[in-house]
Formats: structure tokens, C-alpha cells, sequence
């Protein structure tokens, strides 16, 4: 075993690389021909031999380095690298921020906010601020169990939204992910208490789905009394089925109406912050109807930039609530018929009455759906069928309007 006067005066000859003199169980002290001393401990694992850096000498005496080696040997009679033990307590001082729950979430947030939308940052950050930090937020987040989140999101519970305690929970589950994935606590409680909440069930945006009953609402909207703005966007509603805010903030620069095509930016649309960046735009071919409707609108709105203009203001397009206060004067109110709905309004019977592929209707709604291959679905496909299938989706309005009797409801 060495003495403090060995490890004192201990040197490596200059023919050789280093030298070592060996302690005891393992442990021992490699000196440099420069003279620098550091002291390792033999480890094992697999059957290769590794080894642990305990220090260089003499800022770590000889009894100190004994008893590091004596915890190291500790760590791995209970299973425990201490090699690995010791590069995870290095990455752990590596992490910027504090521990606790409110610190591991914000740093989180920051991570992840410039690929969320503008108004999922604002609901994540709600989730956080209103239910999750008075609460939780000055705790340490490893120390924080499952039953005091599950108490945390049972006070979003009492108040009755239900919708709401199921998202807290989930923005709390990626903040324990990430502070399990940053070493700041060693599993993700929020996986606990998910069979705890009381169920939810979403409620779908109503839509007729009836053709006789579409014909009746037709009509109406076709009747409509109120100003030429409101209407045009009524009638547009259910013939394009888009997504209410990208129909009302319609630009007028976004049509070629000799060409009967739409061209929405990506911007305007229901994306990730890369989608509305990088995607393509969503082309919506417009049937003779739409373009007459659209032609008849120039001459009152075309001197301005939006197709579809508020009256207090001309650059702010007409807001969603008066597109559900028109519904409602015509007698369909928001259980009966929403404007978002007639987009399942659309998928509904071009599949059923019109034997449209679902794959075209599901172009049209631009949604992002999956090949047989797995890979992501373009948009811009199928225009042609598309093309087609507006002009006799059109057509159909047109018939239910008429009150046509070749069209009948299917059998349940």
C-alpha cells in the first residue's frame, strides 16, 4: 500500500509514458514524465477493463482518495456504474435552470414555443400559469408525487371543464418528460393519474348531414335578407366547405376567378409553425356557382384587400361570430348547424350520396392524412378529380335547393 511519502515522491522516468503505483483494491496513482499525478480506481463491466478518475494529487490526499474508491465499490455492490453514476451527475450541473417544477416547465416552453402556433403557446402557457404553478410551481419536480397532481388537476375538474383538465394534465406530462429527459426527476408521474380524470367526450361542431334537411337550409341562406357581404360568405360556406377563418379572411389577390381556383397562402392555414412557413398552398377549385357569387361581391368589396370586410373596418375581415349570428336569424342555431360543420356536412354526403373517393374529399378539407406507403399526403394532389368533384358537389346544392326528389336519405 502507498504512503503519503511515495505519492510525494513518485516520478516517471522519461522513457516512458507514465507510471503507476498500485494502492490496494484497485486503486492507484498514474504519474506523467511531466509530473502530474491523478489518481483512477480499476473498474469492470462486461469483462473489459475501464476505470474511474478520482482526483489529481496532491488536492486529493491519499485518505481521501480511499474513501471515494470505498463509496465507488459502494455504488456498484448495489448495481450502480459509478462511471456512469458519474457522467449522469455531470450532465445534471449541466442543465441551465433550477429544479423545480416551474423552472423545469418554462424551459420547456422555451424549447418548444417556436414550433407551436401562436395560439397553442398562448393555451400551453394558460395550462401552466392559471392551473399548474400556483400550485406546483415552487416544488422540486422530483419530489412532487402523483396524488398532488392529481389534486391539482381535479380543482380544473370542480369547475367544470372537464376539456380543460384533460390538457393541463397533458402539458403536465411533457414537463415531467422533459424533466425526466434533462435528469431532473427519474419518471414521469402524470402516466399515474390518467385513469383518474372523469371522462370526456368532445363535442363535434353540428352539421345536417340530411339531404332533404340540407335543402332546406340552403334555401334559407339563399334567401337571406341581410347585407351582400354576409350573404356571399353564406352561400360560399357550404359549396367550398373551408375552415371558417380561412374562408372569411379571404383576400382578393388569392383568386383567379378566369382560372375558377382559390389559392390559399400557407400561412392561412390549420399548420405547424414549419407548415405555415415551408408548406405548400391549399388550392380549392371553384365551381361556376362560387365564381358568379365571387363576381357579383367585386363590384362591392374588390376596391379593398379582403374579400369578405367587416363594416368597422375594412382591413379586418367579418368575424366568425357574424357568420353564426346570420345562421342563427335563419333559425339554426349552434346545435342545429355550425359553420365549421359544414365541412362534415361536405365529407359526409360527397362520400354517401355522391360516391366521391374519400381520399379526394380528404384533399379538398386539406387534411394531412397517409398514403399506403406511410408518407405524408401532398395537398396539391388530385386536382383535377378534385376539380370535378366541386363543380358536382355545386350541382348537388343546387338540386337539394330545388327540392328535387331523386334524392333520398339512406337507411340507418
Amino acid at each position: 500500500m502507498l504512503t503519503d511519502a511515495d505519492c510525494k515522491n513518485a516520478s516517471c522516468p522519461p522513457d516512458k509514458q507514465r507510471a503507476r503505483l498500485t494502492d490496494s483494491n484497485g486503486l492507484y496513482l498514474e504519474v506523467s514524465p511531466a509530473g502530474s499525478k491523478r489518481w483512477f480506481w480499476k473498474t469492470y463491466s462486461d469483462g473489459k477493463e475501464g476505470r474511474l478518475a478520482l482526483g489529481s494529487y496532491p488536492e486529493v490526499t491519499l485518505k481521501a482518495v480511499r474513501k471515494a474508491r470505498d463509496a465507488a465499490k459502494a455504488q456498484k455492490s448495489e448495481g450502480i456504474d459509478p462511471v456512469l453514476a458519474r457522467k449522469v451527475a455531470k450532465l445534471k450541473k449541466l442543465t441551465p435552470a433550477g429544479n423545480t417544477f416551474q423552472a423545469t416547465a418554462l424551459e420547456w416552453f422555451d424549447l418548444k414555443r417556436e414550433s407551436w402556433s401562436g395560439h397553442y403557446a398562448i393555451r400551453e402557457k394558460r395550462n401552466l400559469e392559471k392551473d399548474l404553478f400556483p400550485f406546483l410551481g415552487s416544488r422540486d419536480i422530483a419530489t412532487i408525487e402523483a396524488i398532488e397532481l392529481l389534486a391539482v388537476v381535479r380543482r380544473v375538474e370542480e369547475r367544470g371543464a372537464l376539456d380543460v383538465a384533460h390538457r393541463v394534465l397533458t402539458t403536465a406530462g411533457q414537463v415531467w418528460r422533459y424533466g425526466v429527459a434533462t435528469g431532473r426527476t427519474p419518471r414521469d408521474v402524470s402516466a399515474d393519474i390518467r385513469g383518474a380524470l372523469k371522462p370526456h367526450h368532445g363535442k363535434h361542431f353540428a352539421a345536417i348531414t340530411d339531404p332533404a334537411k340540407l335543402g332546406a337550409l340552403v334555401r334559407v341562406i339563399r334567401g337571406y335578407q341581410g347585407g351582400p357581404i354576409v350573404r356571399a360568405a353564406l352561400q360560399l360556406a357550404p359549396m367550398l366547405f373551408q375552415r371558417p377563418g380561412e374562408l372569411r379572411a379571404a383576400a382578393w389577390a388569392e383568386f383567379d376567378l378566369d382560372a375558377a381556383l382559390w389559392t390559399i397562402p400557407a400561412a392561412r392555414m390549420k399548420r405547424s409553425v414549419d407548415g405555415k412557413r415551408n408548406g405548400d398552398p391549399h388550392l380549392v377549385p371553384l365551381p361556376r356557382q362560387a365564381v358568379n357569387i365571387l363576381r357579383e361581391l367585386h363590384p362591392i368589396t374588390g376596391n379593398g384587400a379582403l374579400c369578405f370586410r367587416g363594416e368597422r373596418s375594412h382591413a379586418r375581415p367579418i368575424s366568425d361570430n357574424t357568420l353564426r349570428a346570420a345562421l342563427l336569424t335563419l333559425g339554426y342555431g349552434p346545435d342545429a348547424q355550425s359553420v365549421h360543420g359544414f365541412r362534415a356536412t361536405a365529407r359526409t354526403l360527397l362520400a354517401e350520396e355522391l360516391n366521391i373517393d374519400p381520399l379526394v374529399i380528404e384533399a379538398q378539407l386539406a387534411h394531412a392524412v397517409k398514403d399506403a406507403n406511410g408518407r405524408a399526403y401532398n395537398r396539391t394532389q388530385y386536382l383535377k378529380q378534385r376539380t370535378t368533384m366541386m363543380q358536382a358537389w355545386a350541382d348537388y346544392l343546387d338540386k337539394l335547393a330545388q327540392g328535387a326528389d331523386v334524392i333520398q336519405m339512406k337507411a340507418a
